[in-house]
């Protein structure tokens, strides 16, 4: 579609069938694609604000996770963020201020392309990787156990931000965390809001592996090669039948949320936790309860 930030295929002619692409061969601008042998790497490119998730961005993820379902030759896709400040820190909150806040047709759209990314990643058909090289932030945690594994800088912190900030961690969080790390302490993850230091996630199974950060490729790497030395239809499989029960839980509640977010995009919780982003400032809680007695 002309304009599009998400055209798909080849630029100068009609594509009739899926075939991969040579990773440079996109031109993004937003994330950096590669691919090396039989694995293919990822990385969200905007260190500037510490990786956070633009509509442009999700988009370009969008194609490049596509690629990599289509690619034959890929077997494994790490996923991870540019420098060493964050790998994700979920929405850009300019953005939604600037494009979304009080425009619930907008945010619908913008959730409509946040959730089809995480359908393609986790339904690309090969395992993937999360390398957490810094902060992993709301939306960006949910990037994060999208992944089927994931490796951890030791002096990394991994935190839901939904009911401090004005959101609800409802693209991932709240359906996958008791999966993951069991029903009291994805509770205590969602309702706290507070951070959770690398051996603590390690502990609690929120990670695969923690090690120094100076080790961190080395990790991955060695990871990413057991990974590729497996059959592929066999762990393609594996894959879908693991994913029953996150598919479950995500299928009969994002279609809601997607819906109810975009409503109370307009609500003085979210503008409060918005603005207060804006300018760098602490929430006013006490504002927001007093505005919600009757």
């Amino acid at each position: 579609m002309p304009g599009s930030f998400c055209r798909i295929g080849m630029s100068d002619k009609k594509m009739d069938f899926p075939q991969p692409r040579s990773a440079k061969s996109f031109g993004f601008k937003h994330i950096i694609y590669e691919k090396k042998g039989h694995r293919a790497t990822v990385t969200m490119n905007r260190p500037d604000v510490l990786n956070c998730l633009d509509f442009p961005t999700l988009c370009e993820l969008h194609q490049a996770f596509e690629d990599v379902s289509w690619d034959d030759e890929i077997r494994v896709m790490v996923l991870t963020g540019a420098g060493d400040r964050a790998f994700c820190t979920g929405a850009d909150l300019k953005e939604q201020s600037r494009s979304c806040l009080d425009k619930p047709n907008a945010y619908w759209k913008w959730m409509g392309k946040f959730i089809e990314v995480h359908e393609k990643m986790r339904n690309i058909g090969k395992p993937t990787v999360a390398r957490l090289n810094g902060m992993v932030v709301g939306g960006g945690n949910e990037m994060n156990i999208s992944c089927d594994l994931a490796i951890a800088a030791d002096d990394i912190i991994i935190k839901q931000v939904g009911a401090a900030r004005g959101s609800v961690a409802a693209a991932g969080a709240t359906q996958w965390l008791p999966l993951i790390v069991g029903d009291r302490r994805a509770r205590e993850i969602l309702f706290l809001c507070e951070d959770i230091p690398a051996k603590k996630a390690l502990e609690w199974g929120l990670v695969n592996e923690v090690v120094p950060r100076e080790k961190l490729d080395e990790a991955v790497d060695a990871m990413c090669a057991k990974l590729i030395d497996k059959l592929p239809e066999c762990m393609r499989y594996t894959k879908q039948q693991i994913n029953y029960w996150r598919d479950m839980s995500w299928h009969q509640t994002i279609g809601h949320a997607r819906d109810w977010l975009s409503i109370h995009n307009r609500a003085p919780e979210v503008h409060e936790g918005v603005a207060a982003f804006v300018e760098k400032r602490p929430v006013d809680y006490g504002k927001v309860r007093k505005n919600n007695v009757e």
